[in-house]
């Protein structure tokens, strides 16, 4: 989701970072395309046993909470996103009780789990699609059908809507003798929220994942759930009503609810009036190459003052529909964006193999959209067989070939890696000024980003990004209360900076391109 943001051009703005009270609101958020994550049984594919056994290493990155891509049982059209069962876990991926126990294991690690829940659309192959097609009741209006019309004997849609994947966004069905709806690919038939069995179905399949102890849920593609956008809104109240009533029966412990929404800032904010905890903030996704410190903080600026009072922000730098972070924007605007993502006060997501710089894989896919591949690549644990991912040669897609030297295994032991850059700024995630701090931010010499997190009689945090490409001095006296010597505490890699070394706050020299975090002396 790509938000255009309307631009501030203030050279300084003071935000006050209310404190959290939910789980979730300053939690990291950790995105796993299972069948790309950890293969457990050799057959090429990730699976949920897979992830299991690496818990452990997303305990020790710091992760909160996982969010699960589909895992319902699909004819795997779109990847998963064209779910036959909605309560039902795909062969693919293990079983139902591998499920509750990927909760229970992730619960004794103190994190989360959140699934894709896929409101939007159903497969083909669904029980209730076919049974629609039949006129069996109550779902002969679950799908939304029209009788077109004839022209030249012919039957035409009953209107020009277009798909998201091109062609028409009907289809005839020659058993039912009418067109269905479907926003996406023609095996994916649009669900209709104006039958009110078919809205208590999907509450239903809520509470079911809720029961089986799930902690959440990101809700996919939005826009296209009804027509009206009003609509839209209201039924996400009511899926907030499910589970908050849910939680008060059982817990007294908060859901969290997500949305992805490819609108414009306006529509994105009224969700957090209607019941979502957030809508999904791609506005660092909009840096470049060519972005500059003042581009980046006019980003900063309008989003985080567009944002309603007492609102939970997040940002989001990759995910299974764009080029990975490194590919889009090169090593040293990655750990740039890494930065402000961990750094900021916010939901923090990434996207499993961004934490160890994974750019896309050389892959040529027969994907309804080509761009949907390439960042999907098996995770590259170590330099084994097929990247440790599997001990098949032979995965669901290629491994990318670089993983002899660029895997998990391999960063941890060199510490001037990505892994190592990326793990040093999540672990400071838990300082009361990161989790609860004040934000400033200011462009320093005109080419320098620099913000500080800070909160009374705690540490301070400093980040200091260089958009040049010359080296740069700048004075960090220029924030409030900020100690005359600092603590250098970790910088992009290669530029062999020793941590804990003291240097004086009003006159700091930043290489071309770097990115320096600092931290009270």
């Amino acid at each position: 989701m790509k938000i255009f943001f309307a631009l501030c051009v203030t050279t300084l703005f003071l935000c006050t970072v209310k404190s959290h009270h939910s789980w979730w609101q300053s939690m990291s958020l950790y995105q796993i395309y299972p069948r790309s994550f950890m293969d457990s049984d050799g057959d090429g594919n990730g699976d949920l046993r897979g992830i299991i056994n690496k818990l452990d290493y997303l305990a020790d990155l710091k992760v909160d909470a996982l969010w699960l891509t589909p895992i319902y049982k699909s004819s795997m059209v779109d990847n998963g996103y064209d779910a036959s069962n909605f309560t039902g876990i795909n062969y693919m991926f293990g079983t139902m009780q591998d499920f509750e126990s990927l909760v229970k294991r992730t619960h004794d690690y103190s994190m989360k789990v959140l699934m894709d829940c896929i409101p939007t659309y159903s497969s083909d192959q669904h029980e209730w699609f076919q049974k629609s097609v039949a006129g069996d009741e109550p779902y002969t209006d679950y799908y939304v059908w029209k009788e077109g019309k004839k022209d030249d004997g012919t039957m035409q849609p009953p209107n020009n809507w277009r798909s998201v994947f091109n062609g028409s966004a009907w289809t005839w069905n020659d058993k039912r003798q009418a067109f269905y709806l479907h926003q996406f690919t023609p095996s994916q038939p649009d669900l209709n929220y104006r039958n009110k069995d078919l809205v208590e179905e999907m509450k239903d399949i809520l509470r079911f994942w809720m029961k089986k102890g799930v902690d959440g849920f990101r809700i996919d593609a939005t826009p296209y759930l009804v027509e009206n956008q009003n609509l839209n809104y209201e039924m996400m109240q009511q899926w907030r009503d499910v589970v908050d009533e849910y939680a008060k029966k059982v817990d007294q412990v908060s859901r969290v609810l997500m949305v992805e929404d490819y609108a414009n800032i306006s529509t994105i904010m009224k969700y957090y009036s209607s019941g979502i905890n957030f809508p999904f903030n791609f506005g660092l996704m909009d840096i470049n190459n060519l972005s500059t410190a003042t581009d980046v903080k006019n980003i900063l600026d309008s989003c985080i003052l567009k944002m309603p009072n007492g609102a939970t922000a997040n940002w989001v730098v990759g995910n299974h529909d764009n080029p990975r972070l490194v590919s889009r924007i090169g090593i040293h605007r990655a750990t740039a964006v890494t930065a402000l993502a961990l750094l900021l006060p916010a939901v923090a997501v990434t996207y499993y193999g961004d934490e160890i710089g994974m750019p896309d894989a050389p892959i040529f896919s027969k994907a309804p959209s080509k761009f949907t591949d390439p960042e999907r690549s098996p995770m590259q644990w170590n330099n084994s067989t097929s990247a440790g991912f599997s001990t098949n040669i032979k995965t669901w897609r290629p491994v990318n070939p670089n993983y002899k030297t660029l895997n998990l295994a391999f960063a941890k032991v060199s510490d001037d890696s990505y892994y190592n850059y990326y793990k040093a700024l999540a672990s400071l995630r838990n300082m009361h000024a990161v989790r609860s701090g004040n934000l400033q931010v200011k462009v320093l010499e005109n080419d320098v980003l620099a913000f500080s997190r800070n909160k009374k009689k705690k540490n301070s945090v400093y980040v200091l990004i260089n958009f040049s490409e010359q080296n740069k001095t700048v004075n960090l006296m220029e924030f409030e209360n900020t100690d005359p010597e600092l603590a250098f505490y970790r910088a992009s890699p290669g530029l062999g900076l020793t941590s804990g070394s003291l240097m004086n706050a009003n006159e700091i020299n930043i290489p071309p391109t770097a990115t320096m975090v600092f931290v009270d002396s």
